[in-house]
């Protein structure tokens, strides 16, 4: 008996985890991997605060709120969220217009169908987040790629926003801190793309995970600008509270006409109560997270900066590639020189990794404007990132 299967998810590639096998099978013929693909602190030295550690997995647990939660999220957390936004962001949100995640991936998952319907667009920053290019195609709609020009320091091209607008156009995405480009957002850049939502009467996606992480500039919440375009915002723990494993984040609408909110809201609820509810012993680890002793922020942005000025430093003296400097997250996304590598990106990094062990993202992963770069993170410790600088820069010479 042979099964029919699906054709829908035959193009869908993830580029971050992709070329995981490739490394394995390295791995397994005695290759050193450095892992350079994933941004997940706690794969390094840096360990989740044992402030949410005691709250979650031992206070909740010893007292037996180990149950299904609310669908929407505990309360507790839903209105630390809304204090946290308040103290942070100044954004004025209800707890009762905050839906708990598991993880920001699965609210973009709930933007998306909510938004979306068989034949729209979703316009979104090239290079992008590869779900934010996945995940609409999920639903048998595509995502529209805008520029965001490398040479001002990856900032997005309002000009290109505006001119891929169509009639099918159902939202548009910023991600800042922008992964994969460390770039971080002006205000005036930020009131730019809400002036052309508004021009348009389109909502305004927020993926705003990285808002702690910022080495220049200031992070400012379109939800804290807009005066009439609605906002949906994606937010999480796993970052900046080093909880990546524990799959947490959070979404909200911020409409100030208020016609869009009870239909928003019940929608998601929809999809929400269709799994449930996320962890309820992590949901309250996240509260201790919100309201607990903040100073390992601090501490963790010390070492980030400190990691990617050391990698910028050093791949902007290899020959054949340039790079802009991050102000914030811990990636970085450098240009590969034709004049050194004739081939596509993946190529390279899959050459790089075979023959180096260093294992980074290739950038047409991306989106069509990452092509001929590749993403690297900048987490390791200063001499694990040393180690690696050191076979890539071999390796171009060598080419």
């Amino acid at each position: 008996m042979k099964i029919r299967f699906t054709e829908d998810l035959d193009h869908i590639e993830y580029a971050i985890r992709g070329l995981v096998p490739l490394a394995k099978k390295a791995a397994e013929k005695g290759r050193e991997i450095i892992y350079l693909n994933i941004g997940d602190p706690l794969k390094y030295d840096f360990k989740t605060p044992k402030h949410i550690i005691e709250a979650a997995y031992i206070a909740s647990m010893r007292d037996n709120r180990n149950y299904y939660g609310e669908s929407q999220g505990i309360i507790e957390l839903r209105e630390a969220i809304s204090e946290h936004e308040k103290r942070i962001n100044n954004v004025d949100i209800s707890p009762n217009d905050i839906i708990v995640t598991q993880g920001v991936s699965e609210g973009i998952s709930f933007i998306c169908r909510i938004l979306l319907d068989r034949g729209d667009e979703a316009l979104v920053p090239s290079p992008s987040y590869p779900l934010y290019i996945n995940v609409p195609e999920l639903y048998h709609a595509r995502a529209v790629e805008y520029k965001v020009v490398e040479e001002e320091g990856w900032i997005p091209d309002i000009d290109d926003i505006r001119k891929n607008i169509t009639d099918r156009t159902r939202f548009i995405t910023i991600i800042n801190p922008n992964n994969p480009t460390g770039s971080v957002y002006s205000e005036k850049v930020i009131r730019g793309i809400i002036d052309v939502a508004g021009e348009y009467g389109i909502p305004v996606v927020s993926d705003e995970i990285y808002n702690q992480i910022v080495f220049e500039g200031r992070f400012r919440s379109p939800a804290s600008i807009s005066k009439d375009v609605p906002v949906f915002v994606l937010n999480g723990f796993s970052k900046a509270y080093l909880m990546t494993g524990w799959r947490l984040g959070y979404v909200y609408i911020h409409d100030p006409s208020g016609e869009n909110r009870d239909k928003a809201i019940s929608l998601i609820m929809k999809m929400a109560m269709i799994r449930l509810s996320a962890n309820t012993p992590a949901q309250y680890g996240a509260v201790a997270a919100l309201r607990g002793p903040q100073d390992h922020i601090r501490e963790i942005n010390r070492k980030f900066r400190e990691r990617s000025e050391l990698m910028y430093k050093r791949l902007s003296e290899m020959p054949g590639i340039s790079v802009v400097k991050p102000r914030g997250t811990f990636y970085i996304f450098p240009r590969i020189s034709q004049e050194i590598f004739s081939g596509d990106d993946k190529k390279f990094v899959e050459r790089l990794l075979l023959e180096t062990g260093v294992f980074v993202v290739y950038g047409s992963g991306f989106g069509e404007t990452g092509k001929g770069h590749f993403r690297a993170v900048t987490l390791p410790p200063e001499d694990i990132i040393r180690d690696a600088m050191d076979k890539i820069e071999r390796f171009i010479r060598g080419i």
